[in-house]
């Protein structure tokens, strides 16, 4: 502590409800320390592309107080703004225009890509920060892990829909999204309803299904995970069925956008981004377009996606935001780094920064998942945690 007289913090990744409620307890809880904290803009990016030793540059940094973030935890997105930028492999189009060919040679990887790690320590000595705060998922946390492994001292925080960093039971924005799904879904089964169709909602959930699950869970509808490759057959007649049971004759199923039928072939489309990612084909379209071929009833392809990761959070993401964010402090004060904020067994502690190559969390499908039904499991929950997903 006596040494920390400045922390920085970014916010990388998708953005979800609830980061503007970490940066601003954050800063609070910096200045009641007596540190001053400084606002790093479009995550990562504002670290490979500030010239080491240009100051605070306002396009790239911006200190954060008291004053400042007063009223942003009333809404959504994040302040400093966020980008999907992977220091360790920067393609050539993305390199900063101060960046000399000189200096780029040294930061050359094997496939034309370029580690600027280097870069983002400059940076980070040459701005005072002492220690860094970082809120993301996997692909933030595992550049977190990869400084942390340099050396420098870093605390991060798990943010995102998927629910799936590993070492926590629960990650900012999940509840927000779950919640906006609940009235997204209840809200089309009027229309549902009219037309007698069968709804196909999609869900984000590249290879995990928590948050296909839980929103069946909170809307009692059938639902498809990553973790459990299906039999269209049987789904196709379990709809139906419930199409006829209906007394509106409408029938929903929940499918995250990474499940997928057996003998199903769908490719990734567009190009990867900086950590290697493509696009999931569009599981609703390809899945509602079979369900009709099969079953001659006409099924809707109703996206949940972006819309979930708009406006401002939900209860319970403001609690959990506000209070990781302090925890995370107590990690700073006490001069704990290489640490991550979690929930384990329910309870709010603290774990080591994920390692290279775990993968996303995924969920234990017997505890949570009745393959046979299509359903979340709804019994034995006695001794569960609240999120019902505890770690293995």
């Amino acid at each position: 502590m006596a040494r920390t007289r400045r922390i920085g913090i970014l916010t990388g990744g998708g953005d979800v409800p609830g980061l503007n409620s970490v940066i601003k307890s954050v800063t609070y809880r910096a200045s009641e320390v007596g540190l001053q904290t400084l606002g790093i803009r479009r995550g990562w990016e504002g670290l490979t592309h500030l010239e080491p030793g240009s100051g605070v540059d306002p396009e790239f940094v911006r200190p954060l107080d008291r004053q400042n973030t007063r009223t942003i935890d009333r809404t959504g997105g994040t302040i400093l703004h966020t980008s999907r930028t992977n220091p360790r492999r920067m393609a050539g189009g993305s390199i900063p225009a101060w960046m000399s060919a000189e200096q780029l040679t040294g930061l050359a990887n094997d496939d034309g890509t370029y580690d600027f790690t280097p870069v983002v320590l400059d940076n980070l000595a040459s701005l005072g920060i002492d220690v860094l705060v970082t809120i993301g998922g996997d692909d933030t946390l595992s550049f977190s892990r990869a400084l942390s492994d340099r050396g420098f001292p870093v605390v991060a925080i798990p943010k995102t829909m998927d629910n799936d960093v590993q070492g926590t039971e629960y990650c900012i924005g999940f509840s927000s999204a779950i919640t906006r799904a609940k009235e997204l879904i209840n809200r089309q089964r009027t229309t549902l309803g009219s037309h007698e169709r069968i709804g196909v909602f999609r869900i984000f959930g590249r290879d995990a299904g928590f948050s296909a699950l839980f929103a069946a869970y909170a809307t009692s509808t059938r639902c498809l995970i990553p973790e459990a490759p299906y039999d269209i057959d049987r789904l196709c007649a379990i709809l139906i069925e419930d199409r006829r049971l209906s007394p509106s004759r409408y029938a929903i199923v929940v499918t995250a956008e990474g499940a997928i039928w057996h003998g199903a072939q769908l490719e990734d489309v567009g190009g990867s981004d900086a950590y290697g990612h493509r696009h999931k084909a569009n599981i609703g379209e390809a899945l509602a377009a079979e369900v009709t071929a099969r079953t001659g009833v006409e099924a809707l392809a109703i996206e949940l996606t972006y819309d979930l990761r708009s406006g401002e959070a939900d209860a319970l993401d403001q609690i959990v935001a506000s209070t990781f964010a302090n925890v995370a402090m107590d990690l700073v004060v006490a001069g704990r780094a290489g640490r991550m904020v979690a929930i384990r067994d329910g309870k709010y502690a603290e774990t080591e920064l994920p390692p290279p190559g775990l993968g996303p969390r995924r969920v234990d499908l017997e505890a949570l998942y009745n393959a046979e039904r299509f359903r979340p499991r709804y019994d034995g929950r006695l001794g569960s945690p609240l999120l019902l997903s505890g770690l293995r």
